[in-house]
Order: C-alpha cells, then sequence, then structure tokens
C-alpha cells in the first residue's frame, strides 16, 4: 500500500480505439488529481481542460445542456481503498460520485509501477498515467 500513498497527477487518460487508434475520452491535455492516504482514502478527480464556460448569470439559469457537458467532461469520486498486490490491483470503494448511481459501486483496477509513475488500467483498454507529485510519503 505504500507505494500509493501521495498526490497524483494526471499525465493521460487513454484507450485503444476500434481500429488501433489511441482515443482520448477527457481530451489531448486532461487535468486531474489523485490521492491516497495511510488511512485508507483515496480521492479522484479528472477533466477536460477543454471544457466550455458556462453562461454567465445566476446557476439556477443555466440551461441543462450545457450543465450535462460540463459534467460529460469531469469526473469525481471519494472512498475507501485497497490494494492486492498478488493479483496487483487496487479498489476503490466508491462512498461519493459525480454520479448517483456509482456510489456502492467497488471500482477495480490493475496497477503497474514504472519510475514515478503510477498506471491504472479501469478495463483492458484503457489507461488512466499518473506522475507522483512531490516527495513520496512514508507511512
Amino acid at each position: 500500500m505504500e507505494r500509493f500513498l501521495g498526490a497524483w497527477r494526471l499525465v493521460a487518460f487513454e484507450e485503444d480505439g476500434p481500429n488501433g487508434q489511441t482515443v482520448y475520452p477527457y481530451g489531448p491535455a486532461p487535468a486531474g488529481l489523485l490521492v491516497y492516504d495511510q488511512s485508507g482514502w483515496m480521492s479522484v478527480q479528472i477533466m477536460r481542460c477543454d471544457r466550455a464556460r458556462l453562461s454567465p448569470g445566476d446557476w439556477q439559469s443555466i440551461p441543462a445542456e450545457e450543465i450535462k457537458s460540463a459534467v460529460d467532461g469531469f469526473t469525481a469520486f471519494f472512498g475507501r481503498f485497497e490494494v492486492d498486490e498478488t493479483s496487483q490491483t487496487v479498489t476503490h470503494h466508491v462512498e461519493g460520485h459525480v454520479l448517483p448511481d456509482s456510489v456502492g459501486k467497488s471500482l477495480r483496477r490493475e496497477f503497474t509501477f514504472t519510475d514515478d509513475l503510477l498506471i491504472l488500467r479501469p478495463s483492458r483498454n484503457r489507461r488512466v498515467i499518473w506522475q507522483r507529485m512531490g516527495p513520496r510519503a512514508t507511512p
């Protein structure tokens, strides 16, 4: 578990497209932060940096299409996590999520460490690449 502890900056969010090309669901230069703490909690936020700004004015008067577009380019959740070194997986037990239907789910990801990078694989064709920020945390 100690290897996970600390803050991680998103480097890339990519998946293999149907024709073998790499596709970037959050755009070519997304932003994100992933944090694991020593008490077993995690939090993650990922966003497209090219999302359109919302119309000016009162939050309540913004058209639903604009809100949907903003949410389509953003994800965030938090919860407990556990690491299985034998299977090289980390499981995020979701306690809060921007999408209500994801609360209560356990999201299993295969992981690989390379130098200061953490590569999470939510599925066989998807990779989320994180770079450690700051000094390594100690237990």
